[in-house]
């Protein structure tokens, strides 16, 4: 119950980030937002740990694991995801972000030494054929000239960034270190590498101070970092990095959901079949076994 209760504000939280997402785009250097973004959740985070009093103290070598983890998973995914966007559309880049599963369940199996159960890569692929569908119209129109190839790379990068950010978050709670704790420090890991970034590129500190930008950088920090990377990187703990990254296959769905309200969103046949396929691979792949019935002897 408490697995389906993750999964569940995990995917509702992350498909409608989107929205906000919007808001932060103009005048503000997106590597800045990012940073902005991270920092408050730091701050956030660290002030809940003085609060409930959660202890806080890690040797030096479990600070470079969640260092490690904030880098991959908060900084520099996030920024070649943003590059590869300027190239490419973001359907596209959605349906690049689905292979996570399969990158989770492969690195799983290489670093962690976890079991890919025939199921749980059938339910993956599954979804992302249900994600092409979903996203046919923009990949028909896709030209692989140039810059979709690089915008496409650029994808896979940040992709297999963030599978390794999931693997060694699944290495740290296997050392028992705290999802909360870890997610604090690895925040500020991962927005003093973002903001080490935009110094280096020279990007203006500039801050956006409209209600729109400031409220969508609120619902960022603390619904889509603190509490979605919370019960996320949760369930990469509790279920495995494979069968937790089956949440991501769910995300475009709650976006084009909210899209039909907010954007007049027509759906079409093969969009229906994409959800279908979505729904039926997260089935297949999150289904528990059933207990074989023992026959009296």
């Amino acid at each position: 119950m408490v697995n389906l209760l993750f999964y569940t504000i995990t995917v509702l939280i992350w498909g409608s980030t989107w929205l906000a997402i919007k808001f932060q785009l103009g005048t503000v250097d997106p590597v800045l937002s990012v940073a902005y973004r991270f920092t408050l959740a730091t701050l956030i985070l660290f002030a809940w740990c003085l609060v409930r009093r959660l202890p806080m103290r890690f040797s030096r070598s479990e600070h470079l694991f969640i260092a490690l983890q904030g880098v991959l998973l908060f900084a520099l995914n996030y920024l070649l995801f943003y590059l590869a966007e300027l190239q490419i559309a973001s359907g596209l880049a959605a349906v690049v972000f689905s292979t996570i599963v399969v990158m989770n369940l492969l690195n799983g199996r290489l670093f962690l030494g976890t079991p890919v159960e025939l199921k749980v890569l059938l339910g993956g692929a599954l979804g992302m054929v249900g994600l092409v569908l979903l996203f046919w119209p923009e990949m028909a129109a896709v030209n692989f000239s140039g810059p979709v190839i690089a915008g496409l790379l650029l994808s896979f990068a940040a992709t297999y960034l963030a599978s390794l950010g999931n693997i060694v978050s699944a290495r740290n709670q296997r050392l028992r270190l705290p999802v909360v704790q870890t997610n604090a420090f690895g925040m500020a890991y991962g927005a003093l590498c973002m903001a080490v970034l935009a110094a280096v590129g020279g990007s203006p500190l500039t801050i956006d101070w409209s209600m729109p930008y400031l409220l969508s950088l609120g619902y960022l920090a603390l619904f889509g970092s603190v509490i979605a990377f919370g019960c996320y990187l949760s369930l990469v703990g509790r279920i495995g990095p494979g069968r937790a990254a089956y949440a991501t296959l769910l995300f475009p769905v709650v976006a084009l959901a909210l899209s039909t309200v907010w954007e007049d969103y027509h759906w079409s046949l093969p969009a229906v079949g994409g959800i279908l396929l979505i729904l039926g691979g997260n089935y297949l792949a999150l289904a528990r076994k059933m207990p074989a019935v023992s026959r009296p002897t």
